[in-house]
This record gives structure tokens, sequence and C-alpha cells, in this order.
């Protein structure tokens, strides 16, 4: 499934699928991942240790061959992840379970809490690896990266996602 301008970035067996909240406007138009202005995405996965540059929302089809996907929970773009309904979560479960199990990563990483608190109906969610699954797969919730969210530093965004890298890594 890919958003309205927006394709999701998928593959068999990937390591990692990273799922924003939805498109924000200026990537549906664009075409690329995290590419608002201030989206903190590209600058945290390089300062995490997931690429060895800094690499631009263009590049994004490059994190498939270290074995890293993107997608997103909600296919609407919005000016806001907050202008989505919490029924736009509830309705967009059920494909959305069927894509990730499909593709089959090791892990999912929502970004943000609140695609995942609409899809599995929690709402006491701690940032990290979740108890249980969703879609049979291992999930951690991590800090959406957006310029919007400023609730994070810099510093820890790239905590959150360094942990990410570090459970993921071989041995």
């Amino acid at each position: 499934m890919a958003s309205q301008g927006l394709r999701d970035l998928l593959a068999p067996g990937l390591a990692i699928v990273f799922c924003g909240i939805n498109p924000g406007q200026r990537a549906a138009a664009s075409g690329l991942h995290f590419e608002g202005r201030g989206n903190r995405f590209w600058r945290v996965l390089h300062l995490a240790g997931f690429t060895p540059v800094q690499m631009q929302p263009a590049q994004a089809p490059l994190l498939l061959q270290s074995g890293y996907g993107l997608t997103t929970a909600v296919d609407r773009p919005t000016a806001r992840a907050s202008q989505l309904a919490t029924h736009e979560f509830a309705a967009a479960t059920e494909a959305f379970t069927r894509k990730i199990a499909a593709c089959g990563p090791r892990r999912l990483a929502f970004l943000g809490k609140a695609a995942y608190a609409g899809m599995t109906g929690h709402r006491q969610i701690a940032w990290g690896r979740q108890p249980e699954p969703f879609a049979g797969i291992e999930t951690w919730i991590l800090p959406n990266p957006s310029g919007l969210n400023r609730a994070f530093s810099l510093d820890e965004l790239v905590a959150a996602y360094k942990a990410l890298r570090e459970a993921a890594a071989p041995g």
C-alpha cells in the first residue's frame, strides 16, 4: 500500500521498518519520506549509527540495501499528525497489519505513540521495546523526529534510536 504520492519502501526480511504516523504534505507532494522542513529523521538515523553518512530524502531507497524500510501507518497526508482522527488509525489497522506481516521485518519501529495507540488501543505506552509484538513482529516505539516535536532534543532522539540499532545488531 502506498500513500498518496508517498510510496512504501519495503522488502521481505528487513531488519527494521520505520513507521511514520502519516505523510506530511510536503513529503506526499514530493514523494520523499521525511522531507519536511525541520524533520530530524535523516540526521538522527546517521547520528544513531544506522547510516555511514547523513542521507537526503531522495536517497531513501538506499536504506533497503542496509536492511531498513520506511512506511506510514495512515496514508492520508496532513500538515500535522494531530490532524488525523482516532478512527483513521483504527480504519488503517487491518491493511497496515497485512502489509507488515507480508514483508516480515525482524523489528517494527513506530515513530511516535499515536499510531501504535490508535491501532492497538493501548493507552499506557512506554518508549522503547514493547512487551507485545505487533503483527508477530518485535515492536519499538521511538520518539517522532518531526520538527514539530520539540519534546525531545536531538541528543534524546539519537539515544532512543541508537538503543534500537544496538538491539538489532547481530551477535
